[in-house]
């Protein structure tokens, strides 16, 4: 099982990928037959490019290559093929200079972050091939989903089932694939090898996991997840069928962990693969930067991370100390730069325009901006990507200012709501104390007017959280949460909160994914829309 983490778009660079790993298959581990995760040659999710025909073009110079330069081993790859039905999401097993077989994907999701429909058509007939007297059947990702294919490759002949995949990370979900591969199990009572991606890709991060299901649907063979692995998979002929060797594996991690794992590898592999010379962030003495923090040096290491902290009239002794701290135990490069000067410019500017105008949040979005300034001057010189530091809870209810703490190239926790926050801290203190116990215990605080807390214009977390998730992530209605015990004003004022600050999060630069639904390609929601009127026009009871 090849849990490789290809390059979307370096079609060059995935296919000597492909050939490294075959080799070292090949030659280290005597492997037959090596299985790569879907789309393996384009990395996934190619999107338009696929629609470009140069993309094609090296699509098919690079099968060309893997027939000529590699021999002696089966190889199962998946790659987008164009035929006279028109583009596929494709699996060929290449052997010694030739393709024994093309198996096409059938089931096309086009729901969350997939829109396969948009560029492929699915295929016809099912796949089954044979190796060494081993008659097995190829899926593709959401087939396996789905009980026909399974059944289609068994009626044919097959004793094993190989399934590439380009399944996406979010909670829960490695139980969840292991329990839908478990079924075609017990519908077909042969093993299935699960081969997935790993790696990050704008948004999504694919957490591997690739793993092997005996015939009675027991986990025989996991690979780790989060990293690339090639992992021997053994299978033993017997009169009662093909039998798989079972080897050990490590428990599957925490959830608090996995999300953890999932924010580190995703932060790494948008600077990796975006050519950054590193990331600046700016620290405030709160949690969340010093999460986001504590998150990218995990992921890049400490020399390549610059905080900067930006302390304003507002800026209390302890955020400053807490910060300083941060700094000191992560071993960074960490400055702190006055945002007075500039906020008192701007004043200035606009003291005519502004007259006798009482203060309000248009001052305190001012500091913020010119903290946003002040951190993309940061990203402009020395090459480093801003890494914005609003959580899900923040950026549900509009919480964040357009061009100021929202200004920045990658918002590692823009999906995480703010009690999950809380865990991780703790969870990665837990590893290793970096992240001051202050910090943790004390309420949030934007600081951008006197005495400022979060409470004091949104909902306690503890309700907040949760009724966000059953608005976003489950799509419940007003009447809905109402009648889940909510306080009817409460959801009102959360409901509108989140619907008219669509704007803000159509400019937000993205961020990693770890739930059923983040914001971004799996909810299009318009920003111009009448919809939330008409519910608050619905008379609420409980």
């Amino acid at each position: 099982m090849a849990q490789c983490n290809p390059l979307v778009g370096d079609v060059p660079g995935n296919c000597e990928r492909v050939l490294q790993m075959a080799a070292r298959a090949r030659d280290e581990l005597t492997a037959d037959l090596i299985v790569f995760p879907e789309l393996t040659l384009t990395g996934y999710p190619p999107e338009d490019l696929l629609l470009r025909p140069g993309f094609q073009e090296l699509v098919d110079a690079a099968l060309a290559r893997i027939r000529s330069q590699l021999s002696g081993i089966h190889v199962l790859l998946g790659h987008p093929e164009q035929t006279v039905r028109g583009r596929m999401n494709t699996a060929s097993l290449i052997r010694d200079g030739k393709i024994l077989a093309r198996c096409h994907k059938h089931h096309l999701p086009n729901y969350s972050v997939f829109d396969e429909k948009r560029y492929f058509v699915p295929g016809e007939g099912f796949c089954v091939a044979e190796l060494a007297g081993v008659r097995f059947g190829v899926t593709i990702c959401e087939d396996i989903w789905m009980p026909e294919p399974a059944l289609a490759a068994v009626a044919a002949g097959a004793g094993l089932l190989l399934n590439l995949n380009a399944s996406p990370f979010h909670i829960g979900k490695g139980d969840e694939r292991e329990r839908v591969v478990a079924d075609r199990v017990a519908d077909t009572g042969c093993p299935v090898v699960y081969v997935n991606l790993v790696g990050g890709q704008d948004e999504l991060v694919f957490d591997g996991e690739s793993f092997v299901l005996d015939h009675l649907g027991n986990t025989a063979v996991r690979a780790p997840a989060f990293s690339e692995a090639l992992l021997p998979v053994d299978f033993i002929r017997t009169e009662a069928g093909l039998r798989v060797q079972h080897t050990g594996y490590p428990p599957r991690a925490s959830e608090v962990a996995g999300v953890y794992a999932a924010l580190v590898l995703g932060v790494r592999d948008y600077i990796r693969k975006n050519g950054f010379q590193g990331a600046v962030i700016g620290l405030s003495g709160g949690i969340d930067s010093a999460l986001t923090l504590a998150i990218a040096v995990d992921a890049i290491g400490a020399e390549q991370v610059e905080a900067v902290m930006m302390p304003s009239r507002y800026t209390v002794d302890i955020s400053l100390e807490d910060a300083r701290q941060e700094a000191l135990k992560l071993d960074i490069d960490y400055r702190e730069i006055s945002i007075e000067p500039p906020f008192e410019a701007f004043l200035d500017a606009l003291a005519d325009a502004f007259g006798d105008a009482a203060p309000d949040t248009t001052e305190e979005n001012m500091q913020a901006r010119c903290r946003g300034v002040i951190l993309m001057a940061l990203s402009n010189k020395h090459g480093r990507i801003v890494l914005t530091t609003g959580n899900k809870s923040e950026m549900s209810v509009g919480y964040a200012t357009l061009y100021g703490d929202m200004a920045g190239g990658f918002a590692p926790i823009k999906d995480v709501p703010k009690l999950l926050v809380y865990r991780l801290a703790e969870y990665r203190n837990s590893l290793g104390a970096v992240i001051p116990q202050r910090v943790i215990e004390r309420p949030p605080s934007a600081e951008l007017a006197p005495d400022q807390k979060d409470e004091d214009s949104l909902p306690p977390y503890a309700i907040l959280d949760p009724l966000l998730e059953g608005y976003i992530e489950q799509d419940l209605g007003i009447d809905e949460l109402v009648s889940q015990g909510f306080d009817p004003e409460t959801v009102r004022q959360v409901a509108t909160l989140v619907d008219r600050n669509e704007y803000k999060r159509r400019q937000a630069p993205p961020g990693v994914r770890i739930t059923r639904r983040a914001f971004g390609r799996d909810r299009r929601y318009p920003i111009t829309s009448g919809f939330l009127s008409a519910q608050l026009k619905k008379p609420v009871s409980k």
